[in-house]
């Protein structure tokens, strides 16, 4: 043990550990953007739903998941928030589309929240998810179905 450190710190260095780990053992997507949208913090969950490591991300825009059919309306949401200082849609998680490293479609159940500093600061924005590709294409054909059944009735 440091001795020059006060019981404070080690206090503070372990709940930091905790966090972290916390962060990078949750099977879900963690996504922290900072206000201009360049990616700083990507866990494991993240790495297992998109298919890009940390370190292929990091430092780089959230155009690598955004297909860009959706890149304008993204930023525009994106900054609208930073600005108001609150998600449009309060924290409910909204089924998006997304895209994979290999390049093929996903569907991605997200729920978005702006990270504030301690004096009340946007610093940026966080997104957990979780890929929900099957069921929202198995929903489909389903209406898809049921919308054909409907027709022939």
């Amino acid at each position: 043990m440091n001795m020059n450190r006060s019981p404070d710190h080690v206090g503070l260095h372990a709940d930091l550990q905790l966090f972290e780990a916390i962060v990078e053992q949750t099977p879900d997507a963690i996504i922290f953007a900072d206000c201009d949208g360049m990616i700083r913090v990507w866990n494991r969950g993240a790495e297992t739903v998109f298919g890009f490591s940390a370190a292929e991300v990091i430092g780089g825009s959230l155009d690598v998941i955004v297909p860009e059919r959706f890149r304008r309306a993204h930023w525009e949401g994106f900054h609208q928030a930073i600005e108001r200082g609150h998600t449009q849609h309060g924290g409910q998680v909204r089924t998006t589309r997304s895209i994979h490293k290999l390049g093929h479609p996903l569907y991605v159940d997200l729920s978005f929240a702006l990270v504030k500093s301690s004096a009340g600061s946007v610093i940026g924005s966080v997104a957990v998810g979780r890929d929900c590709s099957a069921r929202y294409l198995a929903d489909k054909a389903l209406r898809e179905r049921l919308a054909e059944l409907e027709s022939k009735a």
